[in-house]
């Protein structure tokens, strides 16, 4: 199965991606919602978290709610809605087993029965190597929809469905996120003696691997070894140890924003 991804400006233009979706025949449990959500006054208590879940993702603050996930045109992404409070992102609204999976709720949240759970095929090809393109989305007061789909072909529809209502390619964004940060980011490699033309696309998978779920706040001596594996020899590099340090301390310094 594979994943496409649509970010929007609005819930409005979400659902209505997902109306589209729904008439491409794409069941409600292979589509997962995320949106900016309630007041953080409004979260109440701790969302339910399996041992599969990935560290990282927002999992002491939140609090499920039971109930549909009403969308345009009286649809439903099913009994399912979680209502986070994301460290680093702030209150989000997760709708589906999916839209809760990705956010940490390991594919199981008030309104299901216990021990129910997402396909093992949906749930071992979630993109957690995305979730911060999405986390920046949702802080910008964007919506995400993601789908699974059986083939390549149908992919192409779905990608062109979710267009066609106004959402951008996750690929679009990702590029936009680092755009926001280069300068900076050429700035500091320079003050370690690197070369930034050169370098940026190492420095930048190291950047972008600290920010996945598996290595948030875990030092590059920590995860040294599982780099190697994910990296190859890239992981080696003094740019991608660079751009890993650097990539912590955003993600801290997120946390630490919304925290205060």
């Amino acid at each position: 199965m594979e994943s496409v991804v649509g970010i929007f400006q609005s819930r409005a233009d979400a659902e209505h991606g997902i109306q589209k979706l729904y008439a491409l025949g794409i069941p409600s449990s292979r589509i997962g919602l995320l949106t900016p959500g309630v007041s953080e006054k409004k979260v109440e208590t701790s969302i339910p978290i399996t041992d599969a879940e990935p560290p990282g993702i927002g999992k002491a603050l939140g609090a499920t709610v039971g109930g549909a996930m009403g969308v345009a045109g009286g649809a439903s992404l099913g009994a399912v809605m979680a209502s986070l409070l994301v460290p680093g992102v702030g209150p989000v609204i997760a709708g589906g087993l999916i839209g809760a999976a990705i956010l940490g709720a390991g594919g199981t949240a008030t309104g299901l029965a216990a021990g129910e759970a997402l396909e093992e095929k949906l749930n071992e090809g979630l993109p957690h190597d995305e979730l911060f393109v999405y986390e920046d989305a949702l802080r910008h007061g964007k919506s995400v929809v993601i789908a699974f789909v059986e083939d390549l072909n149908q992919a192409e529809s779905v990608r062109n469905a979710l267009s066609e209502a106004g959402a951008e390619g996750v690929d679009t964004a990702r590029e936009a996120w680092w755009l926001g940060l280069r300068d900076a980011e050429a700035a500091h490699l320079h003050s370690k003696g690197g070369e930034f033309a050169r370098d940026e696309a190492e420095y930048r998978r190291g950047f972008e691997a600290a920010l996945h779920p598996r290595n948030r706040g875990r030092a590059f001596s920590e995860r040294r070894e599982y780099l190697a594996k994910v990296c190859d020899d890239v992981a080696s590099s003094d740019a991608f140890r660079h751009g890993y340090d650097r990539g912590q301390a955003h993600q801290h310094k997120l946390t630490e924003t919304y925290k205060s």
